[in-house]
């Protein structure tokens, strides 16, 4: 029997269209660590980000039979993850455009760099988040980790907004400048602001 090479585009998606299981393996297996990445950077929550690639390649699955070949299975399964995502984490709140820009650029940088590239990125800027004064990191971190608007940063730290908005626009030129070009897109990733 002739052992079929999944690596085609085409020939996966026609595979699993027609249900077989060892096009749905070669798929998980090929996908399912870069998928993660992805949610995990959206949501940064490990849990979350373990459901909603479990949700992936169950839908994948359930619906094979509506893919189209013509289309790229990689980018189906980046934007059913971001489906997930808007799904799981903003049930009740509107998505802002920043919101959708940061994803959408969330998913060209991984769709674009590999994945040891991409971690050794957002271990630098960690790193930089760490050496920043105390009361900019606390800001950028309410900001960046907790999802907190500039207002409810200024009422929670009983400061003004616009004090918020210059420990964080201070946080960005420090992290750029430190990291220069080594990180490109990947700063904005971190820096998505609600405002």
């Amino acid at each position: 029997m002739k052992i079929t090479s999944f690596s085609d585009n085409t020939i996966l998606v026609s595979n699993l269209i027609k249900g077989n299981e060892d096009a749905y393996v070669f798929l998980v297996n090929t996908y399912h660590k870069k998928i993660y990445v992805y949610a995990l950077s959206l949501t940064n929550d490990k849990d979350m980000a373990q459901d909603i690639v479990q949700n992936v390649f169950i839908k994948t699955w359930v619906f094979r039979e509506k893919l189209k070949t013509d289309f790229s299975i990689q980018s189906f399964l980046y934007k059913t993850a971001y489906n997930e995502f808007i799904n799981q984490y903003h049930k009740k709140q509107s998505v802002s455009i920043l919101e959708k820009t940061y994803a959408e650029t969330l998913q060209e940088v991984i769709e674009n760099t590999d994945e040891s590239v991409l971690v050794k990125k957002i271990t630098l800027i960690n790193k930089e988040i760490e050496k920043l004064p105390v009361k900019c990191k606390q800001v950028f971190l309410l900001s960046r980790k907790e999802g907190l608007t500039n207002i409810e940063i200024a009422e929670y730290l009983s400061i003004s907004v616009k004090s918020v908005e210059a420990h964080i626009t201070k946080a960005f030129s420090t992290i750029r400048k430190e990291l220069k070009e080594k990180i490109s897109q990947i700063l904005f990733l971190f820096f998505r602001q609600k405002v």
